[in-house]
């Protein structure tokens, strides 16, 4: 961090505004079915820039650091809420990727029925927009930082009703943020919860200079279709025509703290990006490897969960369950 952000009287000398160095901006996306998508653009002073999305979840759409482009945006762009279709494979039509996209609250994965309940890929919970939202430039100590609040229900009447609270704080002249989300059942009956922090990554940073370094202790496919790719599932190609999409579960090492990580490093750029995570919390890795034309994207995952779906987790005995007025929080450290 520079030495001019670590004092704010001396920050007051050089400029009229703040918003001259680092700050965020709030505005409405136009045009096709991004019309009408709030967006709060942060920069916090040191090369990064990122567009948060209060109205889908308070993900991440674009990001870059340093003038170089992290992000991943599908064919689908940017979707209002409005758009969106629950069930089966229709995520995909307004899946926007982007840095972040949350998954869950009450399905990850495959598309499912559990306990007479239908549930869509992935869950609804990325096409849910945020109350109660807040960005402001803060000042805890002399060095500013830029924090960003929203909270998400995923609730509807004789049924579940889980608070998603999400803080995303951004620190001025750091090199990178932290995503704190708090999730509370304040319904009166258990429920089930899953939930996954669907990274997705892109061109240039990925690509055939780019590897995906893990303190792995076991890697397996999730189908047939990976098995092949087990052994190069940390490398990286040229888009591929053809390519089909491979997807493994990775068990991490942690620390005594229970504290894990991945990196994907491009050793051309020079440039990488980690997550620093409880695995105690999030005790699956998923990642999405594809390789395709136009379709070309690294999936970093961490999750509570496999991506097979709420019944498979069901039948095997692996669904985390959420206890009324039961409160779980989720810390990611993200730094490039």
């Amino acid at each position: 961090m520079s030495d001019l952000f670590r004092n704010k009287r001396e920050i007051s000398r050089h400029v009229g505004d703040f918003s001259q160095l680092f700050g965020v901006r709030d505005f409405t996306l136009n045009g096709g079915r991004a019309q009408g998508v709030r967006a709060l653009e942060v920069n916090n002073g040191n090369g990064l820039s990122m567009t948060v999305l209060p109205d889908r979840a308070m993900d991440i759409a674009w990001l870059s650091y340093r003038g170089v482009n992290l992000s991943y945006i599908t064919h689908a762009g940017i979707v209002a809420p409005a758009y969106f279709q629950e069930n089966g494979l229709n995520f995909l039509r307004s899946f926007t990727a982007g840095f972040l996209t949350t998954c869950g609250l009450r399905n990850v994965g495959s598309p499912c029925e559990d306990n007479g309940e239908s549930f869509g890929l992935h869950g609804n919970i990325a096409h849910v927009p945020a109350e109660e939202v807040s960005a402001v430039v803060d000042w805890p100590g002399e060095s500013p930082e830029i924090v960003l609040r929203g909270k998400l229900r995923d609730a509807r009447l004789f049924g579940q009703h889980l608070l998603l609270e999400r803080t995303i704080t951004c620190p001025v002249g750091a090199a990178g943020f932290q995503i704190s989300d708090r999730i509370e059942n304040r319904g009166f009956s258990p429920e089930p919860l899953m939930l996954l922090y669907h990274f997705n990554l892109g061109y240039p940073l990925l690509d055939a200079d780019a590897e995906l370094l893990l303190p792995v202790q076991a890697t397996r496919a999730r189908d047939a279709q990976a098995e092949p790719g087990i052994a190069d599932c940390c490398r990286f190609q040229t888009p591929t025509p053809g390519y089909s999409e491979q997807v493994f579960f990775h068990d991490l090492r942690s620390d005594a703290q229970g504290r894990t990580c991945a990196a994907l490093i491009n050793s051309r750029l020079c440039l990488g990006v980690s997550y620093q995570y409880n695995k105690a919390m999030l005790s699956n890795l998923t990642e999405w490897k594809m390789m395709g034309e136009g379709d070309y994207v690294l999936g970093i995952e961490p999750c509570n969960n496999f991506v097979n779906g709420r019944a498979a987790a069901r039948q095997a005995g692996e669904l985390d369950i959420l206890q009324p007025g039961e409160v779980r929080h989720y810390t990611i450290d993200i730094a490039f």
